[in-house]
């Protein structure tokens, strides 16, 4: 397992304030309120644990295949459906929604390989991620990643507490199957919206893994 590289500057605050309130417990407790000092101390190195494991990249044997559509993020589906897309396909498209709750790995990964034909990032809402108002009213960055004739639209969606969203994605590159698109901080949501008519392979409230769980055909 590594830490993802969003995850240092985090990491380094919560260190920092790790370290502070216990020199302050020290000073403070350690000789009139013992019990408490160590209350503090396990309560702040619990949460300091928990904000490095966010930024967790476990090791995995990532899915390659051409003809297959991998999932982008780890999480939950929550949603199959068929919904009309407004942003750019202007047409009925088949959307497939993964909850990412705050103990999910958070790396957001490329469904497919292909061209890059489109990435905009859209100021919205808070919403809970899974209210589905969040696919359209909340802060989200939307790629489509071309392969072939395919055209396929990864949206990473903010939620109650995700706050920033990182896309790497540029308009005309070229990019690679389970590579990293992006990271979202503290619990969010990514949709896929795929052709009418593509086979999909996973379940409703199924547990599936970024990069290495098949979601659809291509």
């Amino acid at each position: 397992m590594t830490i993802h590289r969003e995850g240092y500057r985090s990491i380094a605050i919560g260190t920092l304030f790790f370290g502070f309130i216990n020199l302050c417990c020290t000073y403070f407790l350690s000789s009139s309120l013992p019990a408490l000092a160590w209350i503090i101390f396990f309560a702040t190195l619990g949460l300091l644990l928990f904000l490095i494991s966010f930024f967790r990249i476990p090791n995995r044997t990532l899915t390659i295949n051409d003809g297959l559509i991998i999932a982008p993020a780890d999480g939950k589906v929550v949603v199959i459906e068929e919904t009309f897309d407004e942003e750019y396909f202007k047409t009925k498209r088949l959307q497939v929604s993964i909850f990412m709750s705050p103990a999910n790995v958070h790396v957001n990964r490329n469904p497919v390989s292909g061209e890059v034909v489109y990435s905009q990032y859209h100021k919205g809402k808070y919403l809970v991620a899974w209210n589905p108002k969040s696919s359209t009213e909340n802060e989200r960055h939307s790629v489509v990643l071309r392969k072939g004739n395919t055209e396929i639209l990864v949206k990473q969606i903010a939620g109650a507490l995700a706050k920033r969203i990182v896309n790497y994605l540029k308009v005309g590159q070229k990019v690679e199957q389970t590579a990293e698109m992006g990271f979202i901080k503290f619990g969010s949501r990514v949709d896929l919206l795929l052709p009418i008519g593509t086979k999909i392979n996973v379940e409703l409230n199924q547990v599936v893994q970024g990069g290495v769980t098949v979601i659809a055909d291509l």
